[in-house]
C-alpha cells in the first residue's frame, strides 16, 4: 500500500502541463492551457489544464477532469496504485510500500535489471566469440540487419548456461529481482537463464525504458519465439513493440501500422515507415487500441502476413471496430509474405502502394470468408452465411449490426438483411473467444455510488455549476478570497460535498499554494479533484475577486429562493403551527423576499 504522504509527494512533483503535453498539443491562454481532448475526437479545443492547481478538465463530450493521477489512469488505463508508481518513476521519486501492498522488488530495480540485461545481450551479439553468437549475427545479417541496425535497435544474443544470471549477480541484483524481471527460472533450486541460445529483441515502454524481451530460437526448436512473461513492469496486452520510436510519427500522421513481428517492425522503420509497431506475443487487443488512441490516431492499418495466420489475425481484430473512433483498415500482403519478406523483394514505394490500397477491415473479413464458397446455389449461400456469422458473432450487440448485416446480405442473393441479422444474434460466441482474441478487458466496475445531491431542476443544476466554479476560484486564489469566507459559509450549498471541500480549503493557513489547496480538498473528499477541475477560473486575481462576488450573489439568490419555498410550504400547514411559529415564519418569508428582490436588482445591474 502506498502511503498518503508518498501520493502527495507524487502529486506535488508532477507538472500537469508537461504530462498532458506528452500527447496533447497545448496552447496557453492567460494562466491556463487549452487543447483538444485526448479522450474523444474534437476540432475545437475544450480541454483545460491548470498548472497552478495541477488539475485538468474536459468541457466537451467527456465532462470529466481531475488531477495528474486521474489523468494518467484514464490515459493509460491504469489502476490507482500503478498510476502513482508511473508518475513517481517520471519524477524520480522513491516510494515505499508496506507489506500489505508490496508485490516484490521495486519497479525501478526491475527496469535497471532489464536494462543491464539488454546491455549484456547486446555485448554478446557484437563481441561474442562463441558459435552461437556467430549464428545470431548470421541470422540477423540474412534478414538485412547489419551491425549498425543491431546497435540502433539494441539487438542481442542470449548464450544461456547461467551467463546472464552470473552477470546480474555481479552487478548487485538479487535472485528475487532477477526472477521478478523474468530473466531467470528456477531449476533444481538454482537460478538459470530464462533465454538460451536465442536472438534477443529488447522491448521498451513508451518512454524508452527496457521492460521485457522477445527471443527467437536459432535453428530448430520450440517455441520459435519466446517472450517475457507478465511482470510488474510488462503487460503484453498493453505494450506495443517500438511504440517509443513510433509515437511521434503516429501523432504527426494520424496513422499507425500494426504488424506481427519484431523483424517486420525493424524492416518497416528502416525502409521509411517509422509509424510501425507490433503486438507482443498476442493478438491485437482493445488495450492496444486504447494505447494508440493516446496519440490521436485516425487510421490503424493492420499489416498482416499473407498466410492463414494473417487471415485469422484479421478476424480476431474485427470485433473492435465499434470500440474505437479510428478507422480500422487491413492489408494482407501477396504470396504469403510478411512485411520483412515483402520489403526484401520490393521497394518502399511498392509497399506504400499496398498501404494506400488498404481496405476497411470489416469488408476484408467478410469478403475473405465468403470468397471461400461457391455462391451459385441457395444451399451453398446458407453455408457461406453460417461461416461469416462465426466472425461477426462478437458484434451481435453492436450498434453497427444493421450495417454489417447489409454488407453480408449484399453478397448473398436471396438472403434478407433481417435473416442475416437474426443469424448473427443467434450465433453463440465461441467459448475461447476471449482467449483467442485476447481483448484482456478490465473487469466491469461496480456501479458508482449515488451523488450526495441529485439535481431536480434546471435552476438547481445551475447552482451546482456555480458552486463548483466558486470552489475552483478559492483553490486558485485562496488568500485573495479569504475575506469572503463568512459570506461563503453562510450559503446553503446544494451539494453537501461542496461545503465540506470549502471548509477544508478555508482551514489552510495563509500563503497556501493552489496545489496544496487541492490536497486539502482531497483529504476530505476523494472526488475533490474532479469537482475543482470543473471551474472555468479567471486569468487574474482581481477578476477572480469580482467573479467570486458575482457567484456569491447568484448562489445567495438561489439559496434564498430555495429557503423561501420551504418556508411557504410550512406556512401552508397553518393548522399544525402555533401563533409564535406562524409569526416567525411569516417574518422570515418577508425577509427572504426582500433579499431576493435586492439580489435580483444587484445582478441585473452587474
Amino acid at each position: 500500500m502506498i502511503s498518503d504522504e508518498d501520493i502527495q509527494r507524487v502529486r506535488q512533483a508532477t507538472n500537469i502541463v508537461d504530462l498532458v503535453s506528452e500527447t496533447v498539443m497545448l496552447k496557453q491562454r492567460g494562466q491556463e492551457y487549452w487543447g483538444c481532448c485526448p479522450f474523444h475526437n474534437e476540432k475545437t479545443p475544450s480541454f483545460k489544464v491548470s498548472p497552478a492547481t495541477g488539475l485538468w478538465h474536459c468541457f466537451g463530450a467527456c465532462q470529466t477532469g481531475g488531477d495528474a493521477i486521474s489523468y494518467i489512469r484514464k490515459r493509460d488505463n491504469l489502476e490507482f496504485a500503478d498510476a502513482v508508481r508511473a508518475l513517481a518513476e517520471k519524477a524520480g521519486i522513491e516510494i515505499s510500500e508496506d507489506a500489505r501492498g508490496s508485490q516484490g522488488p521495486k519497479r525501478n530495480r526491475l527496469i535497471e535489471a532489464l536494462t543491464e540485461a539488454e546491455s549484456f545481450y547486446h555485448t554478446q551479439l557484437m563481441r561474442g566469440k562463441s558459435e552461437g553468437a556467430a549464428s545470431a549475427r548470421s541470422y540477423l545479417s540474412g534478414r538485412g540487419f547489419g551491425s549498425a541496425i543491431c546497435k540502433k535497435w539494441g539487438l542481442g544474443y542470449a548464450p544461456g548456461r547461467g551467463a546472464l544470471v552470473a552477470h546480474l549477480r555481479s552487478k548487485g541484483f538479487t535472485p528475487a529481482e532477477i526472477n521478478a524481471a523474468n530473466l531467470s527460472v528456477e531449476r533444481s533450486r538454482r537460478l538459470a537463464d530464462r533465454f538460451y541460445e536465442r536472438v534477443m529483441f529488447p522491448i521498451h515502454d513508451d518512454q524508452g525504458r527496457t521492460i521485457a524481451f522477445g527471443g527467437r530460437v536459432l535453428g530448430k526448436g520450440e517455441p520459435k519465439y519466446l517472450n517475457s512473461s507478465e511482470t510488474p513492469v510488462f503487460h503484453k496486452s498493453k505494450n506495443l513493440y517500438a511504440l517509443d520510436r513510433a509515437k511521434e510519427r503516429i501523432t504527426a500522421t494520424g496513422t499507425a501500422i500494426i504488424c506481427e513481428g519484431y523483424t517486420d517492425v525493424i524492416s518497416l522503420h528502416e525502409a521509411g515507415f517509422p509509424n510501425a509497431v507490433a503486438a507482443l506475443g498476442t493478438a491485437l487487443t482493445l488495450d492496444h487500441i486504447r494505447v494508440l488512441a493516446r496519440y490521436r490516431v485516425d487510421r490503424i492499418i493492420c499489416l498482416f502476413d499473407g498466410d492463414a495466420a494473417g487471415q485469422h489475425a484479421a478476424e480476431r481484430t474485427v470485433q473492435f471496430i465499434d470500440k474505437t473512433e479510428a478507422n480500422l483498415l487491413c492489408v494482407v500482403l501477396p504470396n504469403g509474405q510478411d512485411p520483412a519478406e515483402f520489403l526484401a523483394a520490393h521497394s518502399a514505394e511498392e509497399l506504400q502502394a499496398q498501404l494506400d490500397a488498404a481496405r476497411p477491415l470489416i469488408d476484408f473479413v467478410i469478403d475473405a470468408r465468403l470468397d471461400k464458397f461457391d455462391l451459385s446455389t441457395p444451399g451453398r449461400r446458407v453455408k457461406a452465411l453460417e461461416s461469416v456469422v462465426e466472425v461477426l458473432a462478437p458484434l451481435k450487440r453492436s450498434v453497427l449490426i444493421d450495417e454489417l448485416a447489409t454488407k453480408v446480405a449484399y453478397r448473398l442473393p436471396g438472403i434478407e438483411v433481417a435473416t442475416v441479422k437474426a443469424a448473427i444474434r443467434e450465433k453463440a460466441v465461441p467459448k475461447g473467444a476471449d482467449e483467442t482474441s485476447a481483448p484482456q478487458l478490465e473487469p466491469v466496475p461496480a456501479a458508482e455510488p449515488e451523488p450526495a445531491y441529485e439535481p431536480l431542476s434546471v435552476s438547481e443544476r445551475r447552482q451546482l455549476r456555480l458552486e463548483r466554479e466558486l470552489l475552483s476560484l478559492v483553490a486558485r486564489y485562496p488568500d485573495e478570497l479569504r475575506g469572503m469566507a463568512q459570506r461563503m459559509t453562510s450559503v446553503t450549498w446544494a451539494d453537501a460535498r461542496h461545503e465540506t471541500i470549502l471548509w477544508a480549503m478555508l482551514s489552510t493557513p495563509e500563503g497556501t499554494a493552489p496545489k496544496d489547496m487541492v490536497s486539502a480538498a482531497l483529504s476530505v473528499d476523494p472526488d475533490a479533484a474532479q469537482i475543482l477541475s470543473e471551474g472555468g477560473g479567471s486569468s487574474a486575481s482581481v477578476d477572480a475577486i469580482q467573479r467570486a462576488g458575482s457567484l456569491l450573489d447568484s448562489l445567495e439568490l438561489s439559496s434564498a429562493k430555495r429557503r423561501l419555498m420551504v418556508v411557504r410550504g410550512q406556512l401552508h400547514a397553518v393548522s399544525s403551527l402555533d401563533d409564535a411559529s406562524l409569526k416567525a415564519l411569516f417574518e422570515e418569508a418577508t425577509s427572504l423576499q426582500r433579499r431576493i428582490n435586492e439580489l435580483n436588482e444587484l445582478i441585473s445591474r452587474a
